[in-house]
């Protein structure tokens, strides 16, 4: 009896499994055909919400359907028994970058005190806010910054990230031109790093600087003030 049980359940668990491929394909199968042109699907998946599919394309966008693909929705998901914004917290889940995974011969190094705490940037150099967000960041100690010249806003930015990162002194020629408005002097050397650097942003969906990866592998695009960033440091688990 046990032995028909078990081979019961593992029919069920067959017959669900089969269930929920059919009903992917037919998802995948319908919107491809009344939406020619459109992104291609990466995954499809359940949501808490009876009836609702999730839809992922291009990496970390975000759509939702029904079973028959027959309507598409943008917007967030929201859980309203917690209050939790599950669109956003999913988004947030893809966007991590683990910390280990980060490139880190291709940035310099900033120590402030002890440097426990770990922070990488992604920053162009014509950046008014990572301009202020480097003036927050002098207001934070203990922390060791892994800053990743990325210069993707101005037709100059690879200009001035090319001379900030074959300076002699590249925290120094960053931080002149960042807090004083010293820009760096010309200079020339590999710049093989900033080339990868541009790889892995694009690989990451970087798309807008300053981004700000912690150590726990949370990601955070945009500006953010002092009080704010040693929360999240704090928060992080140093790998």
């Amino acid at each position: 009896m046990k032995f028909l049980r078990n081979v019961a359940v593992c029919g069920l668990i067959a017959l669900g499994l089969s269930s929920a491929l059919a009903q992917e394909a037919a998802i995948r199968k319908n919107l491809a055909e009344r939406m020619p042109g459109a992104p291609a699907i990466d995954e499809v998946s359940k949501t808490p919400m009876a009836g609702l599919y999730e839809i992922r394309v291009r990496g970390n966008a975000i759509f939702y359907t029904d079973a028959e693909g027959s309507f598409l929705i943008e917007g967030s998901l929201i859980d309203t028994r917690t209050r939790r914004n599950l669109t956003e917290e999913r988004v947030n889940k893809l966007n991590e970058v683990a910390f280990d995974a980060l490139p880190l011969k291709d940035a310099f190094t900033i120590v402030r005190g002890n440097g426990k705490r770990k922070l990488a940037v992604f920053e162009d150099p014509n950046c008014s806010y990572c301009k202020l967000f480097e003036r927050e960041l002098q207001k934070v100690s203990n922390v060791t910054v892994y800053m990743f010249l990325y210069p993707i806003l101005s037709p100059d930015s690879a200009d001035k990230s090319r001379n900030i990162w074959c300076a002699k002194d590249k925290g120094k020629a960053w931080q002149d031109l960042m807090l004083h408005d010293q820009p760096a002097s010309r200079a020339t050397c590999n710049i093989d790093p900033l080339v990868r650097n541009m790889a892995f942003g694009k690989k990451h969906n970087i798309t807008g600087t300053p981004t700000l990866i912690f150590a726990d592998g949370s990601r955070v695009p945009g500006a953010m003030p002092a009080q704010e960033l040693e929360k999240y440091l704090n928060e992080a688990k140093t790998p």
